[in-house]
């Protein structure tokens, strides 16, 4: 219910419904842009850049549907990314590992590293971190925490890189800003493409970046549309349309 000119009214749709649960400052936000419209990406992300309010440096998202079947393991997209220029994040990693290889991640910096004994304080509910990593000898154990980290994004792979005896290189690269991506049940990536504070040109690089792989990754089995829709917001905000024509013509394709 709401009131309109001065009467109580229903409110009949579902975006009122939604648009009456956000605060005054999101539909303010909302106010100052075309949500039908579809923006150039440079547009966008400066227009994402001035509409930010929050008072903290909030994050930049973006997220990507594209025309694939997830349940068919050939269009099942995963993998890595380095951005040109980070994300802005502070990664908090976890490593399993025994013998020489502990020594190793403590070395490079990992936040959180052991055996068995850290397997059992995330089985007791600890998630206080953001990537997972694990030499192949202790897959054998971790392989317990599948039901809780599986969900979540977080169980070691050998397609994101978080399954290796590269411990050292593994850690210092997730801890600058490496990035593991996958397409969810609903054919959409999310991922963040830096910070509020960062340049118009450095989140358009970043941006730029991961389009260009998923272009690239685009499978042999994919029908139709590929890039379906392309969105990108901050961590508060309202999300704009990006066009993907304009993407394409970007990257030259």
């Amino acid at each position: 219910m709401k009131y309109v000119g001065g009467e109580l009214s229903v409110i009949t749709t579902e975006e009122e419904i939604i648009m009456s649960n956000r605060s005054k400052t999101y539909q303010d936000q909302v106010e100052k842009i075309h949500p039908e419209d579809s923006y150039e990406p440079e547009e966008a992300l400066e227009t994402v850049k001035e509409l930010a309010s929050a008072n903290f440096d909030e994050s930049v998202e973006l997220a990507v549907n594209l025309g694939v079947e997830p349940k068919h393991a050939d269009q099942n997209i995963r993998g890595t990314v380095v951005l040109p220029n980070g994300t802005g994040q502070e990664m908090t990693v976890v490593v399993l590992a025994k013998g020489e290889k502990i020594t190793e991640a403590e070395d490079a910096g990992a936040d959180f590293v052991g055996g068995e004994d850290l397997v059992e304080d995330i089985e007791d509910g600890w998630l206080d971190f953001d990537i997972v990593i694990a030499t192949p000898d202790m897959m054998d154990v971790a392989g317990r925490l599948g039901p809780i980290l599986g969900p979540k994004g977080l169980m070691p792979n050998p397609k994101a890189g978080t399954v290796t005896f590269e411990i050292e290189d593994a850690v210092e690269e997730f801890k600058a800003g490496k990035l593991e991506y996958r397409v969810d049940k609903n054919g959409i990536i999310q991922l963040p493409i830096g910070k509020i504070s960062f340049p118009t040109e450095d989140l358009l690089e970043n941006f730029q970046e991961i389009m260009d792989i998923l272009i690239r990754e685009r499978p042999a089995a994919a029908k139709g549309k590929y890039i379906r829709s392309i969105h990108t917001s901050s961590t508060m905000g309202p999300s704009l349309k990006i066009d993907p024509g304009s993407v394409m013509s970007m990257l030259g394709r």
